[in-house]
């Protein structure tokens, strides 16, 4: 550990001895000489080890000009420096900037001296010292927000033109620095450009070009160098990619056509092409996470922080709305429960009314004591038999009466008329109270239902969103290449399995399937489309993407109505739901004609809707049953539901009153079996429903019956799906509804409905 921190020491060591070393050649018109001294004032108040750069500053000077003077000017420099730094130490006060501002002016003392006594012009020292004062405050402004505040926070236009202003200073000083005609210059502001050309915008990019060729231009009064720096920006930023390989042979190609084919330079050789070659190894090698710190200085990373924890903030609360919400719904459901009358038994109404008799016929009738005492039981057992016809059959006679109750009662007529109209009364009542309670119940259950879709929104919505900015770039740049414009990516992962695209291209560009196949590859896995709208933006298109399910599927229908009918009864509904989940569905109305129809298009509707929704599937059928039970005409339907899960491949079947469905494969035909009464019979009827798996190739077989009906057996249904060769649902549905009807010599006796639906893998 001790080797590693020496050696870093040596390495830093020497990068401040080269810093030093090239602004102190740096010059405005070779004239003055004002940068190094800034430079030293800026790194020290950057907290930078000061014994290594007050050594570093000593060593950078002489080595670019070893004289008596220089040496004098370099410690009336250091002594300027260390001395305050010291005593505020001592002191345990912190320098502030305006002190850095007075001691750097001070530490210059010696130069100006020297200047006037070399006479040299007052004026020019002058303002030497005030462009290396000037120099110094950039220094800091940018050391602020690289070295203190770190990679985090984007640059502001004041420290962007410090970076500049630095940038310039440098080249300044590279300017003058050829070894054997190789260019220290072209070698730095080759590497700067790949990286702003990488990292910041195209403006940022052309600007450091032009900023390079001034600084060279600083120096020499020779403007050389702008139009290849200017060039060179322009080149990498055509090809720019994130494949970095693309913008580093584009420039070397560049320098060798400016170089040999227009003889940009005086001289041109192996020797002047090494420092583009050199700077762009070392691009190349640069580890990419240093690339996307430097990326988020000059928010080009598109990580777009801010707008991206809202999103997950405005997650976070509504996920504790929707909670809230949630539990609100399932109070209020529980409350209307509570409000549910209970029903009294047959025995309790019995008595009731006996009651009510009694009081209302017997109470005048002087045979009362001999009737209710004397013969209690037997003229008890009367009325309760009386009762139970009337409720039972609707009207009880004098048939239904005892010849020896006849012989003794006065008042059968009257008993007999109280007892019809007491008991058609309460059976009207509880009618009354049931309907009622019914739709209480409806009620509670969708409340009930709410309630669970809130709580899965708030799950949903519990986690956060992870933003992959690497991968927007990317599908930016690929999309690009394809000439489609696309002006914004955004790339989330919804879940562990799913992950979802958000891409803006122009409105011609919309339907090109190659958009999936780059997203496809840029995110390492099949993506499809799953919906289209149009951008705020006009002329632009917004399309979501989702991580492709395992399955796909296709379908096909066949329908022939029942012979004498106008239209059938049998209704198939085909949805996309959402979660990658799709409902196939065939509604069989009892009979068939008009009121078939509108019996079963009310009941897919309404189980349709509910789905989409979001309902599970035993409160759908149960409240779907309760509504129709409700409705005064009586509306029956048989429903047969298949609930495909595209992603897991899991087949719900419900089925009420269906004919069986079948999975057909390369080995087997699997029987899906049948359940429950019809939708609208009785209120409490139990859907049955039953799981299967599924397979790509799998065929899933829905049928009426009209068509289970047309063969004789089961076997016969299944050895007939077995036989059917071809592989396309709707030849498939066609073949199937041609063979039922041939059982019957082309005779429908009942309206007849095939739904074939094909599982395609991803």
């Amino acid at each position: 550990m001790k080797l590693n921190k020496y050696l870093f020491f040596i390495i830093e060591f020497a990068v401040f001895v080269g810093l030093f070393f090239v602004l102190n050649a740096a010059s405005i018109n070779m004239t003055i000489f004002p940068f190094a001294f800034g430079m030293l004032f800026a790194l020290t108040w950057a907290d930078q080890k000061i014994w290594l750069l007050v050594p570093a500053y000593i060593l950078g000077g002489l080595l670019h000009q070893f004289s008596f003077n220089n040496a004098i000017c370099i410690i009336v420099t250091i002594f300027c420096l260390i001395l305050p730094y010291f005593i505020h130490i001592l002191c345990k006060k912190t320098m502030k900037k305006w002190e850095f501002i007075v001691f750097s002016i001070i530490s210059q003392t010696g130069m100006v001296v020297f200047d006037i006594l070399g006479g040299f012009s007052p004026v020019l020292s002058l303002a030497s010292v005030l462009v290396g004062t000037l120099f110094m405050l950039a220094c800091m402004n940018i050391f602020e927000a690289i070295i203190i505040r770190g990679f985090t926070n984007k640059l502001t236009s004041l420290e962007i033109v410090s970076l500049f202003s630095i940038i310039a200073v440098i080249c300044s000083g590279l300017y003058t620095l050829n070894i054997q005609n190789f260019s220290f210059l072209k070698l730095f502001m080759s590497f700067v450009l790949l990286v702003f050309a990488f990292c910041s915008t195209p403006l940022l990019t052309m600007l450091v070009a032009a900023v390079g060729g001034i600084g060279s231009l600083l120096a020499s009064n020779n403007p050389i160098f702008i139009a290849p720096f200017i060039m060179w920006a322009l080149i990498v930023l055509l090809f720019k990619r994130n494949y970095r390989v693309f913008m580093v042979l584009s420039l070397i190609c560049l320098e060798l056509v400016l170089g040999f084919y227009f003889n940009l330079y005086s001289s041109f050789g192996i020797i002047e092409i090494l420092p583009v070659v050199i700077s762009c190894v070392l691009f190349l090698l640069m580890p990419a996470k240093w690339f996307k710190e430097v990326a988020v200085i000059f928010n080009l990373s598109k990580d777009r922080l801010a707008m991206k924890n809202v999103v997950n903030r405005n997650r976070e609360i509504l996920h504790r709305r929707l909670g809230n919400l949630s539990e609100v719904f399932n109070d209020i459901n529980i409350i209307f429960r509570k409000l549910l009358k209970e029903n009294m038994t047959f025995e309790q109404v019995q008595e009731l009314l006996e009651q009510e008799i009694s009081e209302k016929i017997c109470s005048f009738c002087p045979e009362r004591n001999h009737c209710h005492r004397t013969f209690a039981d037997s003229t008890k057992k009367v009325f309760d038999e009386l009762i139970r016809i009337s409720y039972e059959k609707g009207r009880a006679t004098l048939l239904d009466i005892p010849s020896y109750l006849t012989s003794r009662c006065k008042q059968t007529t009257a008993i007999l008329g109280s007892i019809n109209t007491l008991t058609a009364q309460y059976k009207k009542y509880m009618g009354m109270v049931k309907d009622v309670d019914t739709s209480k119940l409806i009620i509670a259950d969708q409340l009930l239902g709410v309630s669970k879709i809130m709580q899965h929104l708030a799950k949903d919505c519990e986690k956060n969103i992870s933003f992959d900015t690497q991968r927007e770039n990317k599908i930016l740049d690929e999309l690009t290449e394809h000439n489609i414009i696309c002006i914004d990516a955004v790339v989330f992962e919804k879940d562990v399995h799913t992950m979802e695209t958000s891409v803006v291209v122009r409105n011609e560009d919309s339907t090109k399937p190659r958009i999936a196949d780059v997203v496809s590859k840029v995110c390492g896995q099949k993506m499809a489309v799953f919906e289209t709208f149009a951008s705020v933006r006009p002329g632009y298109t917004v399309l979501n993407l989702r991580s492709a399910p395992k399955l796909d599927c296709i379908f096909g229908v066949a329908q022939h109505t029942k012979n004498g009918s106008k239209v059938s009864g049998d209704t198939y509904s085909i949805a996309k739901l959402d979660s990658d989940k799709l409902l196939f569905a065939i509604s069989d109305g009892m009979g068939s004609g008009e009121k078939a129809e509108a019996a079963s298009e009310l009941s897919i509707s309404l189980v349709e809707n509910f789905y989409r929704a979001g309902f599970d599937n035993e409160l759908i059928l149960s409240t779907v049953n309760k509504l129709l039970a409700l409705h005064k005409q009586e509306i029956f339907s048989a429903l047969d539901i298949c609930v495909l899960d595209e992603r897991s491949g899991i087949a719900d079947f419900i089925k009420m009153a269906s004919p069986k469905s079948y999975i057909l494969n390369e080995d087997e035909c699997r029987a899906v079996e049948t359940g429950a009464l019809p939708l609208g019979i009785v209120d409490e009827s139990k859907p049955r429903a039953i799981k299967n798996v599924v397979s790509a190739k799998d065929f899933v077989i829905l049928l009426s019956d009209g068509i289970a009906d047309s063969f004789e057996t089961d076997d016969a249904i299944t050895s007939c799906i077995k036989s059917i060769k071809t592989k396309n649902p709707q030849e498939f549905a066609d073949e199937l509804l041609g063979r039922a009807l041939a059982c019957n010599n082309g005779y429908a006796v009942d309206d007849m409905t095939v739904l074939v639906v094909k599982m395609l893998g991803n």
